[in-house]
């Protein structure tokens, strides 16, 4: 076996014109915030909303939370983003007397749901006959224009902002369209871990049996990146495709795979170990195992050893199954963190 960097053409990158990440191999992320911040608020404020003897405005972004990010990983770029958003808004019929103003509230703006399934919420000050006509106008026509805005944003994510992020290659002045594969972070394709449905019995006072897991595996990349794959929020989005929460930090919570999976981390030393307290949904209530990843850096590739204590006898094997499918054989997938060829 080559060690990194020396020989076997299978680890050999190609050189880049700035000499730096060469062939994008390892994961390289752009912060998206602030451009993200700025481009809602350019999309957004001003949008005149005007059909069938009705004006309306979006007069001013009361509040945009959330995160924004664009990550490269050879050749694949893989987008997450999260937004809550607060407007104002203002609103008369032709030949009205008053001025109709209100907030519409979108939820949550994400890779979880598609823009036309954005919750968002439309309520106005005052009351009124006229008040009421202008604010079914921005539920059924107000909400559909600002729904167009938001789809020019995401479209904007992927195809403007993250210019730069794949570099070309040696001898090529530009990156060529069919070099680019993009991937999102695959809120709209969920996977949830099988559940095993087991009779309920009442466990208190009764000693639940438990086994221990141990398994091995191998994975084509740095400790350090395999350790980033499981503890930077884009990345696991990335291979559990769909909505994560995670706090990596010790203490910190994390709920993964539709909430089937939750747990709280343990302890944390970067590119070495990780311990979690682990729990999967169907487990007999408040009953958590400790798992630990030892990770080693080889020569040529990264070997993790899993421990898992305390897990319910009789749900080994779909456990074991389960690490292997949709965690290490998911991650190199996402990651090409696979095995030799």
């Amino acid at each position: 076996m080559a060690k990194w960097g020396e020989g076997d053409p299978r680890w050999i990158v190609e050189e880049r014109p700035d000499a730096t990440n060469v062939n994008n191999w390892h994961w390289t992320e752009k912060n998206a915030g602030p451009w993200s911040k700025d481009r809602l608020k350019e999309l957004l404020k001003n949008l005149q909303i005007s059909q069938n003897g009705v004006d309306c405005k979006v007069t001013d972004v009361d509040k945009i939370e959330g995160e924004a990010s664009a990550n490269n990983r050879k050749g694949k770029l893989i987008f997450f983003y999260e937004w809550d958003i607060k407007l104002k808004w203002e609103g008369r019929l032709v030949g009205g007397k008053d001025a109709v103003k209100g907030e519409v509230h979108i939820l949550n703006l994400s890779e979880e749901n598609d823009v036309t399934e954005v919750d968002m919420t439309v309520t106005i000050k005052g009351s009124g006959e006229e008040a009421q006509r202008v604010k079914t106008f921005m539920h059924n026509v107000g909400r559909d224009e600002i729904r167009k805005q938001l789809k020019e944003y995401i479209r904007s994510l992927k195809e403007e902002f993250s210019k730069g992020l794949i570099l070309p290659k040696k001898g090529e002045s530009s990156v060529k369209p069919d070099n680019i594969s993009t991937i999102t972070s695959g809120f709209n394709k969920k996977i949830n871990m099988e559940p095993v449905i087991a009779p309920k019995t009442n466990q208190v006072g009764l000693k639940l049996d438990t086994k221990t897991i141990e398994l091995t595996e191998t994975f084509q990349c740095r400790a350090q990146e395999f350790y980033d794959a499981m503890t930077r929020i884009e990345m696991v989005t990335a291979f559990t495709q769909g909505h994560v929460k995670m706090d990596a930090e010790k203490g910190g919570k994390f709920a993964l795979f539709g909430g089937n999976v939750t747990g709280e981390f343990r302890e944390l030393v970067p590119g070495k170990k990780i311990v979690q307290f682990w729990r999967y949904k169907q487990w007999p209530e408040q009953h958590f195992s400790e798992v630990t990843f030892n990770i080693e850096e080889k020569d040529d590739h990264t070997l993790v050893r899993l421990k898992q204590d305390l897990v319910p006898a009789a749900e080994v094997d779909k456990t074991q199954d389960n690490w292997k499918r949709y965690y290490f054989d998911s991650i190199k997938r996402a990651f090409g963190f696979g095995a030799f060829l």
